[in-house]
């Protein structure tokens, strides 16, 4: 069997149980919530109309979520917790895993064959690319932080 074959079967059984992991999750915790504290404000007629709207047009931003970075998990959740119907939730999670799994076991197998490559024959390079990555990584951060300014929870009272 195709190296590429097998590790795309393997990705794609990962993220049905990783995504539809993450959506029963979303399912119990809206179940909670509507017999829990919050069924009041859950119950209200604006909550309703968005919960509505998910349930039938979620289907296509779930299976787009799988193409994105770190709103996977979320549209998942939301999904769940919204009581997204069973079948909208399945197309879309097959259609976006295997999508995921395709991009995830060519883009990312060629994209680490690379890497083994790079570091294998230079390491100095491989070395030096990744030092340049973490200190451009910590640069985003520390601009983010120091442009967000001082946040208003810092401040402490003095008592006399």
């Amino acid at each position: 069997m195709d190296k590429v074959a097998l590790t795309a079967g393997a990705l794609y059984v990962i993220v049905l149980l990783r995504a539809g992991g993450t959506f029963a999750v979303g399912w119990l915790a809206g179940a909670g919530a509507r017999r829990g504290r919050f069924a009041g404000r859950i119950s209200s007629a604006k909550f309703r109309r968005a919960e509505r709207a998910i349930q039938r047009w979620g289907a296509p931003v779930v299976a787009v979520s799988f193409l994105t970075v770190g709103f996977q998990t979320a549209a998942n959740f939301l999904a769940g917790s919204m009581r997204m119907p069973l079948p909208r939730y399945f197309a879309a999670l097959f259609l976006g895993g295997a999508a995921w799994a395709l991009i995830y076991a060519t883009a990312g197998l060629g994209v680490l064959q690379v890497l083994g490559r790079i570091f294998a024959e230079r390491t100095a390079l491989g070395v030096s690319v990744v030092v340049v990555l973490v200190l451009a990584g910590c640069g985003v951060v520390a601009y983010r932080r120091r442009r967000a300014g001082p946040s208003g929870g810092d401040v402490v009272a003095e008592e006399p």
